[in-house]
């Protein structure tokens, strides 16, 4: 099913506790005409490039899953609303607020600038323009996920989100292919981060945990541990399932979209023994 900006793979009775989320491979990208500093090719560099793919495996065996159609560019889903530079935006953006390092980079709630290419808008933009924003993709997207885990939550009794995103390959920490993040242990019960690392480095993947990506925006504000429902960050590095110019599927992808199918349904089966993961 297709809601707007994003579509649903799945039923809407769901046969499992476990919805997937992929927020920034959107390519479906809005008129920019006159917007933009560059080219939309230029800007690409800010997808997660074909990251949707790597979840086909999973939504053909019956899970639930919420992947966004517009493009990271347009508005980040993993950004708090707060975390916008006022500068971008004309007569400013909300209340005062102490600049995220994330705002300094220019990665906010709308991108602001892109590494080597700098400033990405030729202007600023209105408060009206940002709430459209919002209201048309960001809040939708939000309420689907919220939605989709409290019905799993009431059917289960426990409801897992995974969300996936790609990452590019990582200099130090370990050179980890796969980084999980679960914000310290704050949004997933440890022993499903646990499951989840075992399954990719079973696979033969250098995994990482929380360095450098604990998580972001979407499974801070949508896991309640207390209500038994958690939330897990998946960071993939891009050049396991992309070719080398990092655009088009690459031979890697059948692998990876086996492995994560495998992680969900591992997931699945821990999560269906009712005292395997306790409510905190």
């Amino acid at each position: 099913m297709t809601v707007s900006s994003f579509d649903i793979h799945g039923l809407a009775i769901l046969d499992s506790p476990v919805v997937l989320s992929v927020p920034h491979a959107g390519r479906d990208y809005p008129d920019t005409a006159g917007l933009l500093r560059h080219p939309v090719e230029r800007l690409r560099a800010l997808e997660d490039r074909h990251a949707d793919r790597l979840a086909e495996r999973a939504i053909a065996a019956g899970t639930t899953a919420i992947i966004a159609r517009l493009p990271r560019l347009w508005i980040d889903l993993n950004r708090a609303t707060s975390d916008l530079d006022p500068g971008m935006v004309v007569g400013g953006h909300g209340s005062a607020q102490t600049a995220t390092s994330r705002m300094r980079g220019g990665l906010g709630l709308i991108p602001r600038r892109l590494g080597t290419i700098g400033e990405i808008w030729r202007a600023a933009l209105t408060r009206e323009d940002v709430a459209r924003r919002i209201a048309g993709h960001y809040d939708p997207y939000h309420a689907m996920i919220a939605a989709m885990l409290a019905r799993a939550q009431a059917r289960f009794g426990v409801a897992l989100l995974v969300d996936l995103h790609s990452m590019p390959p990582l200099v130090g920490y370990g050179e980890s292919q796969i980084v999980l993040g679960d914000r310290f242990g704050a949004t997933c019960a440890p022993q499903l981060s646990a499951l989840a690392e075992a399954v990719f480095a079973g696979a033969g993947y250098r995994v990482g945990t929380n360095a450098p990506y604990a998580g972001g925006h979407i499974i801070t504000r949508h896991a309640n541990r207390a209500n038994n429902v958690h939330a897990l960050q998946v960071e993939v590095d891009r050049t396991l399932y992309l070719d080398a110019a990092l655009d088009k599927p690459g031979q890697g992808l059948a692998a990876l979209q086996a492995v994560i199918g495998r992680l969900v349904e591992t997931l699945v089966a821990q999560l269906s023994v009712p005292t395997a993961i306790a409510a905190e």
